[in-house]
């Protein structure tokens, strides 16, 4: 295999490895936060720290890094920005570990399955996703989304039995569940997910008119630090006590949120984004619920049901079918179109009008292609 089809495979790759990475950063934060959450951190005070974090962590590059590249902001660009803060910093993130505390990280995760579904239908009404239902490849992508919202469905509404595992206390496991609202958790979670969708496509609009991404995830950190501030202080101005911060897993919490999910999270989503589109992220998020299936049954102890493991056998499916899709669903080349020829009643009719033979309609069609001297 030559230098040049090697690097021609890693540059097809690069976006597959950055968004199965980004899961894995999505998938550490359930569990870390969860954690924190369990010792009584405030989800709100939470969500302030983890943003102003990484305002402070990526303010700099973005002013080292992109200071003569960055386009000139605009009111429209601002009041995107002003939006995007408001929709998966504020809304989302509140919502998201509200019901988080409701629940438990494997369910919070699956959850977050109807992200896809959610995005697919927006980027679709946006015209930000080319569907054509006659073509295989949409309807694969179409097939792929319902089958992945039927996996979280599954995973949601139907336990079966539990599965024995080893290194679990399956009877702490059950008196914390018990205490567990999966209804309100599950609504909240899921009007949450329905603002992520919206933040990811306000997100790729945005780029088209202000193309720099660490700027932009600077400046949505900072947007979603002033708005999260100001409803905390409201929600949590009775309790000074949670504003407190130690060297323990809250911050920890805290610095992993800001950094990794947040800064770098947003980063290379802007950047797969421009690339790929926002479908092509939302459907990898799947995985991030089956790493954390596992990950959080050794670390948090948290019982695991057969249902969830044929709702994630699900999930798994329908993401291969969208990424499947999404990879066949092009849009035709230049040379699929030069290869459409005129019929010979074409033919006959553009001899007449113009009053050239076919031989002569050849030579002047090679003409255009052939590099004269001065082209050389």
């Amino acid at each position: 295999m030559s230098m040049e089809s090697r690097a021609k495979i890693l540059n097809r790759a690069k976006p597959y490895g950055a968004v199965i990475l980004l899961q894995f950063g999505y998938a550490g934060m359930s569990i870390i936060s969860k954690f924190a959450l369990n010792q009584g951190m405030s989800q709100h005070v939470l969500v302030v720290y983890r943003y102003a974090i990484a305002t402070v962590v990526f303010g700099p590059f973005a002013i080292a890094f992109e200071g003569k590249v960055r386009p000139k902001m605009t009111i429209s660009v601002l009041l995107k920005i002003f939006f995007l803060g408001l929709l998966e910093p504020t809304i989302d993130q509140n919502l998201f570990y509200t019901g988080m505390k409701y629940t438990t990280a494997t369910f919070s995760s699956a959850m977050c399955n109807v992200l896809p579904a959610f995005a697919f239908l927006m980027a679709w009404m946006c015209r930000l996703e080319n569907v054509n239902i006659r073509k295989l490849p949409s309807q694969a992508k179409i097939l792929g989304t319902v089958v992945t919202v039927g996996g979280a469905m599954v995973m949601t509404l139907f336990k079966g039995p539990l599965m024995h595992l080893p290194w679990n206390n399956h009877q702490e496991s059950t008196r914390s569940f018990i205490k567990q609202d999966l209804v309100k958790g599950s609504l909240m979670m899921a009007s949450g997910c329905f603002s992520w969708s919206a933040f990811i496509i306000l997100q790729a609009i945005t780029l088209k008119s202000y193309p720099a991404e660490l700027s932009l995830t600077a400046l949505i950190c900072l947007m979603g630090t002033i708005e999260n501030t100001i409803v905390a202080l409201a929600l949590e101005h009775r309790n000074s006590a949670a504003w407190s911060i130690h060297l323990d897993s809250k911050l920890l919490a805290c610095v992993y949120g800001g950094i990794i999910s947040s800064g770098v999270g947003y980063y290379i989503q802007a950047v797969i984004i421009k690339t790929k589109g926002p479908v092509f992220v939302t459907c990898f998020n799947p995985l991030s619920m089956v790493i954390v299936a596992i990950m959080s049954s050794f670390i948090l102890a948290e019982i695991m049901y057969f249902g969830r493991v044929i709702g994630a056998a699900f999930i798994v499916v329908g993401l291969y079918l969208t990424v499947w899709g999404k990879s066949r669903d092009r849009p035709e080349s230049a040379s699929d179109i030069d290869k459409v020829t005129p019929t010979d009643q074409q033919m006959a009719t553009i001899n007449e009008r113009t009053g050239i033979s076919n031989q002569e309609f050849v030579a002047l069609d090679v003409a255009k292609i052939r590099p004269t001297n001065e082209s050389v």
